[in-house]
């Protein structure tokens, strides 16, 4: 059992203690990926999901609400809908409307309670990380909401498509995480855990995406999304929506700031661009988080 109160073990690992932990963490990750990955995203929406889904006279539409904000659930969802059984014809769906439509309401209540119910089951280990947690999830609230307004507003992708690309561009996050906590020694570090998820929960997230087998475009877009570059002109692809809406909900909660000097300035020009669509975007998200007050 690891002593919280030993001075040792609680100094954060570096040089070859921390590679060594990393390449074990990594090894760990490929394992799971290889099987059925469920990890809890949040406890409050988790719970409240398992409350809602528990309730025989919920509608679909109210179900469809509760699923487009939990990035882990919409994505199981999408890979079922587009699997042979419920895709014979081999015709995809792109965003949570048609994968709900598709699946029908019995099929999308009990898949989404069964993993809402597998993640309750899995939060003890970030009981010390719920801040950090609720924190990604907010964000990745905002970010769906920006990547909805601006990819209709400025482009000719689907709005639903995009907003579920914003939703899942941080799934990395929450999977890097969960799987850092895993680890005992880890858990009482946390700036070792911060720095793992800033170093992988982008290449983790892509992996993690073609894992649960969401469209192509969708796992693309979460590519180097927190990484400085020019502001694209035009919104010609996911991966540049993503970018975009990133930047505007802030590029990342405040305890994550990557490359923060580079992004700044970056956020200022974004929000100063799609001043017009900030409105529309605050009241989405607003609608969005609601679901869950």
């Amino acid at each position: 059992m690891v002593n919280d109160q030993d001075p040792d073990l609680r100094k954060d690992k570096t040089g070859d203690a921390l590679k060594a932990q990393r390449f074990q963490m990594i090894k760990d990750i490929a394992k799971e990926l290889e099987g059925e990955v469920v990890f809890p995203i949040c406890f409050d929406t988790a719970l409240r999901l398992r409350k809602e889904l528990q309730n025989p006279d919920l509608h679909i539409e109210r179900i469809a609400k509760f699923i487009n904000v939990e990035p882990l659930i919409l994505a199981r969802l999408m890979r079922m809908a587009n699997s042979v059984i419920y895709n014979p014809t081999g015709t995809p769906v792109r965003n949570s409307t048609e994968a709900v439509h598709r699946l029908g309401l019995n099929v999308v209540r009990s898949t989404a309670l069964a993993i809402a119910m597998n993640q309750l089951m899995r939060t003890k280990e970030l009981v010390h990380f719920s801040g950090v947690a609720t924190s990604l999830w907010e964000h990745s609230i905002a970010t769906a909401a920006a990547a909805q307004v601006v990819s209709k507003a400025k482009s000719r992708l689907n709005p639903e498509s995009a907003m579920l690309a914003g939703l899942v561009h941080d799934l990395g996050a929450f999977y890097t995480l969960y799987r850092a906590t895993q680890y005992p020694e880890l858990r009482i570090r946390p700036d070792s855990i911060k720095y793992l998820l800033i170093e992988w929960h982008e290449s983790i997230g892509e992996t993690l995406l073609n894992a649960l087998e969401l469209p192509e475009e969708i796992a693309q877009a979460v590519i180097d999304h927190d990484r400085p570059k020019a502001l694209p002109t035009m919104l010609l692809s996911f991966q540049d929506v993503v970018f975009v809406a990133n930047l505007i909900s802030g590029a990342c909660p405040s305890w994550l700031k990557i490359h923060s000097a580079e992004l700044e300035p970056l956020v200022k020009q974004a929000r100063e661009v799609y001043s017009n669509l900030l409105p529309e975007i605050d009241k989405n998200a607003r609608e969005m988080k609601s679901v869950f007050a």
